[in-house]
């Protein structure tokens, strides 16, 4: 890893790289209060099996080429509708839709922080389904209103 490379700079890196290849519903969630095999999850959704393979292979060059990382293990299925990178500290999923749709990651980890891609990694034009639209907007809301409790004095 180049000298100062966190796990979040390598989430970073793979929802870029996921973002240039089109991937849809980007979330990136920082498990490490939760579990102990990682810090983070990045998730993300591919149109199709081509799509898939596409992604994580720029996934799997960008970490390389930036941060000098090398995946310790490459999964797939054999139909293509899911392919995971693990990182060790970061495990990157590329799902086809139906095959997220099942498995529901995003909330199966639903009380860890999601990153803010705009502000974080500088992608603003994502693309989400109404699923994972709403589900980080709940997020979003529910740091929002915990965020005036903490302002607001007692009384």
């Amino acid at each position: 890893m180049t000298e100062n490379a966190t796990s979040k700079d390598m989430a970073i890196v793979a929802a870029r790289a996921a973002d240039e290849k089109k991937a849809t519903d980007i979330v990136v969630q920082n498990v490490g209060e939760l579990i102990s095999v990682t810090e983070y999850f990045v998730i993300v959704t591919a149109a199709n099996s081509r799509q898939v393979s596409a992604i994580i292979d720029e996934i799997e060059e960008q970490e390389r080429e930036q941060l000098g990382m090398k995946p310790l293990h490459r999964e797939e299925t054999r139909d293509g509708s899911w392919e995971l990178l693990d990182y060790g500290s970061v495990v990157v999923h590329v799902f086809q839709p139906e095959t997220r749709e099942f498995y529901r990651l995003e909330a199966l980890w639903n009380d860890a922080p999601v990153m803010d891609l705009a502000a974080e990694a500088g992608i603003t034009d994502a693309v989400y389904s109404d699923r994972i639209a709403a589900l980080l907007g709940d997020r979003e809301a529910g740091a929002e209103l915990e965020e005036s409790r903490q302002e607001q004095p007692e009384e």
